[in-house]
């Protein structure tokens, strides 16, 4: 079952990290809704978040909320929304998405498109939070 998400974890296709420890991983979605649009994954390949073993699941969140208080210093917003859609890519995973208004965590409006440098940039922003 190996996805993109698991291809990135082994480091044959590059992200911006935001964060990662020995099983998870947190790193910047390549097509945003708002600046600092952050996916959190399970390092293991598992497809549906609630196949994660009771352990996991627990560990994944927790370290979700980790990751999503970085988010919400670094990047200007209300509140972190948080989605778990599952059908774009079969490897479970967390958004963590900085919002303003519920509109913004509406995963029908057009995503953005982001320079390299902004990537980096806002990478910076949350790794130093």
């Amino acid at each position: 079952m190996s996805s993109i998400f698991t291809k990135i974890v082994n480091g044959e296709i590059p992200c911006y990290k935001i964060a990662e420890d020995e099983n998870y991983l947190a790193f910047l979605d390549v097509m945003p809704l708002a600046k600092g649009h952050t996916l959190v994954i399970p390092k293991k390949e598992v497809d549906l978040i609630f196949d994660l073993e009771s352990e996991d699941f627990k560990n994944l969140w927790g370290f979700a909320q980790q990751v999503a208080k970085k988010v919400g210093t670094a990047m200007p917003c209300v509140r972190v929304g948080v989605a778990v859609i599952g059908l774009e890519v079969p490897h479970a995973h967390i958004h963590l998405v900085p919002m303003n208004t519920m509109q913004d965590l509406n995963f029908g409006n057009e995503r953005l498109k982001l320079s390299s440098e902004e990537y980096q940039e806002i990478q910076n922003k949350i790794i130093n939070s």
